[in-house]
């Protein structure tokens, strides 16, 4: 682990120290600037303090926090669909370079970036974006060879690492930005610098704070998820004592020795499996005690479900719990959690980022002198229907082609290298009476006329001599 984890100093002795350029346009990336005319404190008082005393141990809430997330996802099925669904929605369609002005050398700087980091399989983006919502933070380790490639973007264990910050949120040294601590012996593993560590954060108490670390998604939901698991076993422990129908018998005036006697006797019926009937001598009877009749009230059951399901990024009825819930009013729903994959896309994306612009300067090339951004090829805001719609009505606008490409969720590179490909192998002998007839397409955009507003889009084909 240390020979992974210590690759700066491995690659200093074979290559020499990076290159300075490099080394500030990145740290400016990761938000440490050099001398500014910023005053006072970006933390609050409370972390002011714990970063004083935080000075060799990681955050133990955080530890605490992620331990109990990872304990529920491996113990309640509907903690664990709520990741993986989440996640799933966020990386469909994969990773891709939005880059505007089709720059050549960018775009095959990214695809050899995305191949050598594994950014092109799903488990790799699963993975991450399943530590991202579990763990509040996405830590990645870049680890680079002899030849200045970054080869590895290794997602490290956030609650072991920790922030060397200073009591007003600043990092005392960018060249040691991050110490990684083992937790069963206490000693410290390795030393980050901040170009090395990309750090994106889910909720943190100051985004300004750069000792503020995220918080899980679920975190705020855990305290309910222990009330509804206690309750829910209740519930079954209730049901398995109250719900057998028991009997009453009555023997009035019967001794201990009669009684004991005549429990015997029934006991050992009830027990060979025999239905009996009861033969009394003397006053007594029979009667029978029902089982608990209230076992279908569970409101209090219902309302630990709404509670917590209000603090997931979807509605319940995503996760099988259906009952009374209309079908509009899921749509709406719906809308909410596309905008909470939205957002959970932009931040594992921007760690992506920053490890492609690191290469770019390493290749000796400044990111800010191009236009491009690493994005999640489908945005979950909008289904496939809705976004050809919208890029077809874009079209019909006089958007380019490349445009309309983008917003329908293609690569226009891609399309662009194929489309050539195809012209070059058309029919060589073309009908004679199609010679010098263009078809092009008419869209026609009809708004209004389908469900929840949205627009009918239909393309016809003309020819040029109609």
């Amino acid at each position: 682990m240390r020979n992974l984890i210590d690759i700066q100093t491995r690659y200093q002795k074979l290559m020499g120290p990076l290159p300075a350029s490099a080394i500030v346009a990145a740290h400016r990336r990761q938000g440490s600037t050099a001398r500014t005319s910023e005053r006072g404190m970006r933390t609050t008082p409370e972390n002011a303090i714990k970063y004083l005393y935080r000075v060799m141990w990681t955050d133990p809430d955080l530890r605490a926090a992620i331990l109990d997330i990872r304990q529920m996802d491996r113990d309640d099925l509907r903690i664990k669909k709520i990741h993986r669904r989440t996640v799933s929605a966020a990386i469909k369609g994969g990773l891709k370079l939005d880059n505007p002005n089709q720059t050549r050398s960018i775009q095959l700087a990214w695809d050899k970036f995305q191949r050598r980091l594994q950014l092109n399989r799903r488990e790799k983006i699963m993975s991450d974006g399943r530590g991202l919502m579990m763990e509040g933070n996405l830590l990645t380790q870049w680890v680079l060879d002899p030849h200045r490639q970054v080869v590895g973007g290794i997602r490290m264990p956030s609650e072991t690492l920790l922030p060397q910050v200073q009591a007003n949120g600043r990092f005392k040294d960018p060249s040691r930005a991050f110490d990684q601590y083992d937790l069963s012996t206490g000693a410290k593993v390795a030393t980050f610098p901040l170009w090395q560590m990309a750090h994106t954060r889910l909720t943190p108490d100051n985004y300004d704070d750069q000792g503020s670390m995220g918080r899980p998604y679920l975190d705020a939901s855990r305290s309910v998820w222990r009330k509804l698991s206690m309750t829910e076993s209740d519930l079954v422990l209730r049901r398995r004592m109250r719900a057998p129908l028991r009997m009453s018998h009555v023997l009035e005036g019967a001794d201990d020795t009669q009684l004991e006697a005549y429990r015997a006797k029934v006991e050992q019926d009830q027990a060979e499996g025999i239905t009996t009937d009861y033969y009394l001598n003397k006053k007594g009877g029979v009667t029978p005690v029902q089982g608990d009749t209230n076992l279908d009230q569970i409101a209090d059951v219902v309302h630990l479900l709404d509670t917590f399901f209000s603090g997931s990024p979807a509605p319940k009825g995503l996760f099988g719990y259906s009952d009374g819930l209309n079908r509009d009013i899921l749509e709406d729903l719906k809308r909410d959690f596309f905008e909470e994959v939205d957002a959970l896309q932009d931040e594992q994306s921007y760690s992506y980022q920053l490890g492609f612009e690191l290469q770019l300067l390493l290749d000796g090339m400044d990111p800010d002198n191009f236009d491009f951004t690493v994005q999640f090829a489908e945005r979950r805001t909008e289904t496939a229907n809705q976004a050809t719609d919208r890029a077809l009505k874009l079209q019909a606008l006089g958007a380019s082609n490349q445009t309309a490409l983008e917003i329908a969720g293609l690569n226009p590179e891609t399309e662009t290298k194929r489309r050539k490909k195809e012209t070059g192998n058309r029919e060589p002998y073309p009908d004679p009476t199609r010679i010098g007839v263009r078809d092009r397409p008419e869209v026609s955009v009809t708004p209004g006329n389908k469900p929840k507003g949205e627009s009918a889009t239909s393309i016809s084909t003309r020819t040029g001599n109609e």
